[in-house]
């Protein structure tokens, strides 16, 4: 009866041997804790201004997340294009409200000001 476990017991033992060597290994060959003259920013030559964390506005974020969300929308209809004859009315009444909120999606961004940089 227990024999049967006998495999299951091998691979708990070998992944807790694998993860346990991964992590030792890290250990000794991570990264070290940088000295101060190495935690600053190299900046091409120039002086560097500021410290190592300068922190970025929002529009940065902002405009990285919108990048995303209007990207995604062309893993969507991409597909839809390609299939558009085979899916019929409900394909097109489907995509055409995807569609149509992406639009309203777009106007509330534009009105809201985050496509303008210059604020």
């Amino acid at each position: 009866m227990l024999e049967t476990y006998l495999p299951l017991f091998l691979l708990f033992v070998v992944a807790l041997v694998i993860g346990g060597a991964m992590f030792t290994l890290g250990h000794f060959v991570g990264r070290k804790p940088l000295g101060p003259e190495q935690a600053m920013p190299y900046e091409c030559g120039n002086d560097t201004r500021g410290g190592r964390d300068v922190k970025l506005t929002v529009k940065f974020y902002l405009t990285a997340i919108l990048f995303v969300v209007f990207d995604i929308e062309v893993v969507f209809i991409y597909p839809w294009a390609t299939l558009f004859k085979s899916l019929g009315w409900v394909g097109f009444a489907t995509m055409s409200a995807f569609i149509v909120a992406l639009g309203v999606a777009l106007v509330y961004v534009w009105r809201k000001g985050a496509l303008e940089w210059e604020s």
